[in-house]
């Protein structure tokens, strides 16, 4: 049984989105009494985001599910700079009109899934280069500079890591916990956010604000941050052999998205269905508890509920109308990928790459090399193999058992 008094914080620790909390019984008593707006930070340097920050996104839903205001803020500051976290260089600079281009794609997915308007517990997105384009350089200094010190700087993983790896590490990025700290405070006093959510890499940072707006103005504020989330096997969620996994439909096609939930480890069912969907908890309890081929039924549902949520309704009946179809019957699917190769064909190691079943010529190579790859149900090996259907022909390009492809003229 929960001990917590607000929906907010019984809701998070039901489905397993908390890890750490700044001041738990500060925290519940807040959000047992009033809406407490809440936020979460995401920078945008590319045009979607991949499902590694789809556990934060949910937990912006569980905010306003429970009654409270999700606050989006899209980093078209701090991606001029760059989070060290997790990282062992320096982050290409980008330009003003592609940030923007990027923020106007992710926020598509948000729309889906948060509800945006101006009631009290309507979601909103701002911008942090709103704030942070106008601060000047003394300025900072002067008011935010002198609440951090160098000594503590150093201690922060995100800095230790790099600089045990004698990675380069610019002055811009050393700055980049002062201005996320700055995000904050900003937030507190403008739109009276009182707390910050984040992976667990995120710690050090949201614990940064927190200091930073009681000392600047004696705001009480709170950091929640979930768990690292990896599959079953430890490898970190977001990431395949093919790449990223894409929430936007035009970064990654809708049958792609609904397969990787299909084909995840039997273990990871239950945890996914909590952070993922939408489903009572009994549901997803009675779903986990399927053993054998049976629990395959659980996957399909859980590729439905995150698709429809991510994708829409349509896209998630259409990409299992096209896996039963593949899989279960003898046609090929409408909503698998599909390239044309053109009147003059196209290399088999290419078309495996640029179909995105492999990363790059060298893996599609090693796959082809290990049987691994069929094309119309016989084994192909050569990499240079010159693939040209017919006029009006469709074939259907296979990668192992799960992965498929359709090929035209």
């Amino acid at each position: 049984m929960s001990t917590y008094e607000s929906a907010l914080l019984r809701l998070l620790e039901e489905r397993g989105y908390i890890h750490q909390m700044t001041d738990a019984a500060g925290l519940d008593a807040l959000a047992a009494k009033q809406v407490v707006p809440g936020y979460i930070g995401f920078d945008a340097t590319a045009p979607s985001l991949h499902i590694g920050s789809l556990v934060q996104i949910m937990m912006l839903r569980r905010l306003q599910q429970t009654g409270h205001k999700p606050v989006v803020v899209m980093g078209g500051g701090t991606t001029r700079i760059g989070d060290p976290t997790g990282r062992d260089e320096s982050r290409k600079m980008l330009t003003d009109e592609t940030i923007e281009a990027n923020i106007q794609s992710i926020f598509t997915v948000f729309d889906k899934l948060l509800k945006f308007g101006d009631g009290p517990t309507d979601a909103v997105m701002v911008n942090n280069h709103d704030w942070l384009g106008q601060l000047g350089y003394i300025q900072l200094l002067q008011e935010v500079g002198t609440h951090f010190t160098v000594n503590r700087m150093l201690t922060f993983d995100s800095v230790k890591l790099r600089l045990e790896r004698e990675q380069p590490m610019t002055f811009l990025e050393f700055n980049y916990m002062i201005l996320q700290g700055y995000d904050f405070r900003h937030l507190s006093r403008d739109l009276g956010v009182r707390l910050q959510m984040g992976g667990s890499d995120q710690w050090g940072n949201i614990v940064n604000g927190i200091e930073l707006g009681r000392r600047m103005d004696g705001t009480e504020l709170f950091g929640l941050t979930t768990p690292l989330l990896t599959t079953a096997s430890g490898a970190k969620m977001g990431k395949t052999a093919a790449g990223a996994v894409w929430l936007n439909e035009d970064q990654l096609p809708a049958y792609d998205f609904w397969q990787y939930w299909r084909n995840v480890d039997d273990a990871d069912v239950g945890k996914f269905l909590r952070l993922f969907t939408d489903l009572p908890l009994d549901e997803i309890s009675r779903l986990e508890a399927l053993e054998g081929a049976e629990i395959n039924a659980a996957k399909v549902v859980l590729a439905n509920e995150v698709t429809k949520l991510v994708r829409g309704d349509e896209a998630a009946s259409r990409a299992e109308a096209t896996a039963r179809e593949t899989f279960a019957g003898s046609g090929a699917g409408e909503d698998l990928p599909t390239i044309a190769t053109g009147p003059e064909g196209m290399r088999l190691a290419a078309l495996l790459t640029d179909l995105g079943l492999t990363a790059s010529n060298g893996e599609a190579k090693r796959k082809l090399a290990e049987g691994a790859v069929k094309l119309e149900g016989d084994t192909v090996t050569d990499p240079a193999l010159l693939v040209l259907p017919e006029d009006g022909q469709t074939l259907r390009l296979s990668l192992g058992k799960k992965r498929h492809a359709l090929v035209t003229r």
